[in-house]
């Protein structure tokens, strides 16, 4: 286990890197020893450092919930990170919002489904009825995910590990919101599907059933997951269920739209 000095350096690199645009070299190469739990606790002093600084928790984001995904991190389960209120935007509907690409290093667009909570889900053994019934309602979402670690070695070209990715805040940098409000049972969230475009060409589609075959279930899993540390998921906060779709690269001046059909479109731009 890594010492508590190594995790306030390390997030303090992350930091660094967040507002350099410069990538830092893999965290488990310097510390081969390192485990999930060290990435958690590099995460969550991260965390801890931005809410010094004056941002506020508004929840959760769930990562690597395909089983393609889990099996080429070598891991059997998924991972999590912190959304943080300065990575939250909102689309109108019928206009195209702007994202400033300064605030991202290599950004990704996934298309994912968002659970608002009403009330809090704690941990161990909460349920998919136990998480519906304290949903408010769920909603398109749009998760931007890029890297402060660089996704390949820059001397040995080989891939980073998990433990880098979950130190890395689960590789979250903002959210976009603005699609339908629908209540948590009054549709089969499993059956939800989108189609994403980049600057007119269909790059990805997907139902929300690639997330472990029900949406709700990631939300079960990380209430349960985060009662160890003695956290919880808290009424009003934002989940992120995971996407179902594969992360699309983005550059300055792509335009993406995300439409869900019934459920409205999400149109965005990097700028």
């Amino acid at each position: 286990m890594m010492n508590p000095e190594q995790i306030q350096t390390l997030a303090a690199e992350l930091e660094r890197s967040a507002q350099s645009g410069e990538q830092v070299e893999h965290f488990s190469k310097r510390f081969p020893e390192m485990t999930m739990e060290d990435g958690y606790r590099i995460s969550r002093a991260w965390v801890a450092q931005q809410v010094a600084a004056g941002a506020r928790v508004i929840g959760h984001k769930i990562g690597l919930t395909s089983r393609a995904m889990q099996q080429a991190s070598q891991i059997d389960e998924p991972d999590y990170g912190t959304l943080l209120d300065h990575m939250l935007f909102t689309c109108t509907p019928g206009q195209t919002l702007a994202l400033p690409m300064s605030k991202f290093i290599k950004p990704r667009v996934e298309v994912e489904l968002a659970f608002v909570l009403k009330a809090p889900l704690k941990g161990p053994n909460v349920t998919v009825e136990q998480v519906l019934d304290a949903t408010e309602y769920v909603t398109p979402a749009i998760e931007i995910i890029d890297s402060r670690i660089e996704q390949l070695d820059r001397h040995s070209g080989k891939m980073r590990k998990v433990f880098d990715t979950i130190s890395d805040n689960a590789a979250n940098a903002a959210i976009v919101v603005g699609g339908e409000r629908i209540q948590p049972r009054a549709t089969d969230l499993a059956w939800c599907g989108a189609v994403l475009r980049q600057n007119g060409v269909v790059e990805e589609t997907g139902l929300a059933a690639g997330v472990q075959g029900d949406p709700a279930i990631g939300v079960a899993w990380l209430a349960n997951k985060l009662a160890p540390w003695g956290e919880f998921l808290e009424a009003g906060h934002i989940v992120l269920a995971g996407s179902f779709t594969r992360p699309v690269p983005a550059a300055v001046g792509d335009f993406f739209v995300a439409d869900y059909g019934p459920l409205g479109k999400l149109e965005f731009t990097f700028k």
